[in-house]
């Protein structure tokens, strides 16, 4: 695996992203010889989420393996935490089911007790409470795709695309040329709203 590491050591790194790497395989043809290990400390670090980071992967066949952690949004270096966020661990299990799983690899502890979890206790609570996590996530995520909603959402927000000048795109049978003289000949579009807050509301009930 190739694991994206920003900020480690400095803070301009040639493989600080899914992307990076993407195009690091790409350029030397490796694409077929190494996959990703995606760690969501290390997304938070290159200003991504770790959902951005998956999909990445996800779209070019090269996800491999997830460290399962988190870090902490106000500081600028790898804290290795365990992971408790329903919200990330949701996210990553949806992305995880709708790719059929993990062909090789799976899902690694990468993260350490705090420093003043020092007793053989907590090393209980942190493995335990971050397996949990990732159950519950695995259990809602199950549940959100079983439902359909958010899917049937992005298919009525993106349905221009599945015929007419928006299939040809999708299919890239289409020249910038031939799109430049269509949009100057149509009627400005209404845009519909994204409905974001009620999507992260619809999130939260099943949470």
């Amino acid at each position: 695996y190739i694991e994206p590491k920003p900020r480690e050591p400095s803070t301009h790194q040639y493989d600080s992203d899914s992307a990076a790497c993407l195009n690091f395989l790409r350029e030397y043809d490796l694409l077929d010889h190494f996959k990703l290990n995606l760690e969501t400390n290390h997304a938070t670090l290159a200003g991504h989420t770790m959902e951005h980071e998956m999909e990445v992967a996800i779209g070019a066949g090269a996800l491999g393996s997830v460290d399962a952690n988190r870090g902490d949004e106000l500081l600028g270096w790898d804290t290795d935490q365990f992971p408790t966020n329903l919200y990330g661990t949701t996210n990553i299990m949806i992305r995880l089911l709708k790719m059929g799983g993990f062909t090789t690899g799976g899902l690694n502890f990468d993260a350490k007790r705090r420093r003043e979890s020092h007793e053989p206790e907590d090393l209980f609570h942190a493995h335990i409470g971050g397996m949990d996590a990732f159950a519950r996530g695995l259990k809602v995520a199950a549940k959100i795709i079983e439902d359909g909603k958010f899917d049937d959402f992005v298919k009525t927000r993106y349905e221009s695309f599945d015929s007419g000048i928006g299939g040809q795109v999708e299919a890239g049978s289409i020249s910038l040329e031939d799109l430049d003289s269509y949009a100057v000949g149509i009627t400005p579009p209404q845009l519909a709203s994204g409905r974001q807050e009620r999507l992260e509301n619809l999130l939260n009930d099943y949470l």
